[in-house]
């Protein structure tokens, strides 16, 4: 009897909270007044129940989802529809919860092109990013509990990030994962089948996911937001079909296109090499958003002209990453630019500098030079193009990447530096927030921890013994928390500063400055 009255009571809850979503989709335009009966019935069919919550309901909509979700979802797991109560199943649920509380793709894409039309392009955005929070493809709960702060650094302030918001998975799921056979449907987490998929262990749910269809370069493309939203409406714009990345005159002309349409967004490539590359290089997609990012506001060195190229500035940028920035008001003359510096940087090469377009292996040559690209609109209204030069050499000195994070560094990030970073926004993995933490606590005053970390070298921060050692002895053990956090932080932004030293090609010296000139000189610039 217990039992069934705890039923009974999380049941009521569940109820109640079936109401509280309907009425939430309703006040945020995820569902029409003539939805409501509909989407309240599909709930309650998915909970087992046949009739909706009793009482009197008179609450005020609320303003985010997830407390009627957490309710339903431990439900869930109460009544068996998910088989643990892990982040991973819990996700699996949330969405297909908010999936019954939305409008088929095909009505999303008509108000987005109605907005575009009657509005302009920025309501369209507008709406579509807010639809995208409203409906918990974007984890707000999760992106509010980033640790955020500015490092100041030579170049000027670097955007520091610790990144929560995509889930981690346990040991079980990440042994289940392996057990399971490659993924064949959908074949990516790019591919436009994943738009309505319910998603699995090895898979991310994907029913309250939209996309816009779009053309660039009279091709088809989609538009979509990132669920984890690394900065201010960060977007990702993929190819149609399955297709691997590769960086051609066709990619710089769709860049300009993209922002001859979405003028109020950046847009930018991954690299299409190994090490220097983005982490999925199978599926060729940009990334774009309403951001300015450091990189932006870096002051111009030294500015060059082009005879073939009239009306186009290239410049040096005080960077600590190789970038060369062009300005032009015409986007194909600016294409025409961008393109010619790629092509000569494919196949440049300065010994001095440590430059090798190409290795030979048994008679294959291996190309290492490419670029990261990134395309705005300046504003005076022109367009502005970043060609960052990248190599992916390895070296027995640095089997990792010549121009990579160096090993020193990699108890901080040992990842590829791809197109965000590339622009001055840190994104550290989430094991940092704790491990960090306790790094300030020891210059807070725990010897203890600091005498352990010296001695055990299994300890969980083991990783960052002799950094932490190094520290404490620069910074003393007795300092407030406070400012022991602070102390932490302004450390890690430095090694994050120094990280993209690294990832550069020509070095912040005389020397690499003259060879970057030598290159710049190479192409016809002067």
């Amino acid at each position: 009897m217990a039992n069934d009255n705890i039923a009974s009571a999380s049941g009521q809850k569940a109820q109640y909270a079936i109401e509280q979503l309907v009425l939430f989709a309703l006040h945020q335009e995820l569902i029409q007044p003539a939805d409501v009966d509909y989407s309240r019935n599909e709930l309650l069919d998915q909970f087992g129940f046949s009739e909706p919550y009793a009482a009197e309901f008179s609450e005020a909509p609320l303003t985010s989802p997830q407390a009627p979700l957490d309710v339903l979802i431990d439900y869930g797991f109460e009544i068996g529809l998910i088989p643990e109560n892990t982040d991973t199943y819990r996700d699996l649920l949330d969405a297909k919860i908010m999936g019954l509380l939305m409008a088929r793709p095909s009505e999303v894409n008509a108000e987005f092109s109605r907005l575009a039309a009657e509005q302009g392009i920025q309501a369209a955005t507008d709406r579509f990013y807010k639809l995208s929070i409203d409906s918990n493809y974007i984890r707000m709960d999760r992106v509010s509990k980033n640790v955020y702060w500015l490092q100041d650094s030579p170049y000027g302030d670097i955007e520091m990030t610790i990144n929560l918001s995509k889930p981690e998975k346990s040991p079980k799921e990440i042994a289940m994962a392996r057990l399971l056979p490659p993924p064949v449907y959908p074949k990516c987490q790019l591919c436009r089948e994943n738009v309505g998929y319910a998603g699995r262990v090895n898979h991310p749910p994907r029913q309250n996911l939209r996309i816009i269809p779009m053309e660039l370069n009279q091709e088809k493309w989609f538009f979509q937001y990132s669920p984890y939203v690394y900065y201010n409406e960060h977007c990702i714009v993929f190819h149609h079909d399955h297709v691997p990345m590769k960086l051609t005159k066709d990619t710089l002309k769709r860049l300009l296109g993209f922002v001859e349409s979405f003028p109020h967004y950046f847009i930018g490539s991954n690299a299409d090499l190994p090490i220097v590359g983005g982490s999925i290089l199978t599926h060729d997609h940009f990334q774009g958003g309403r951001h300015t990012f450091p990189i932006q506001k870096a002051p111009k060195e030294d500015t060059f002209t082009h005879p073939s190229y009239p009306g186009v500035s290239i410049s040096i940028v005080k960077w600590p990453m190789s970038v060369l920035r062009m300005h032009g008001t015409d986007p194909a003359v600016l294409l025409e630019c961008g393109n010619d510096i790629y092509e000569s940087w494919k196949v440049y090469s300065d010994p001095e500098a440590e430059v090798l377009a190409f290795t030979e292996t048994d008679g294959e040559m291996t190309p290492h030079n490419t670029v990261t690209p990134i395309v705005r609109r300046a504003e005076d209204g022109g367009f502005e193009m970043d060609l960052v030069l990248r190599n992916n050499r390895t070296s027995e000195e640095y089997p990792e990447g010549i121009f990579h994070p160096h090993r020193e560094m990699h108890h901080i990030k040992k990842e590829n530096i791809g197109l965000i970073e590339v622009m001055g926004l840190a994104i550290l993995p989430g094991r940092l927030k704790e491990e960090l933490d306790a790094v300030a606590g020891v210059l807070a005053g725990d010897t203890a921890l600091l005498e352990a970390v010296k001695s055990d070298t299994g300890h969980a921060l083991a990783l960052h013994a002799s950094w932490i050692q190094e520290l404490a002895e620069r910074f003393g053990t007795a300092h407030t928390r406070e400012e022991a956090v602070k102390l932490v932080q302004n450390e890690v932004g430095i090694k994050f500063t120094h990280i993209l030293e690294h990832a550069g090609v020509y070095k912040r010296t005389p020397e690499g400055q003259a060879a970057f000139r030598r290159f710049v000189n190479s192409f016809g610039a002067v």
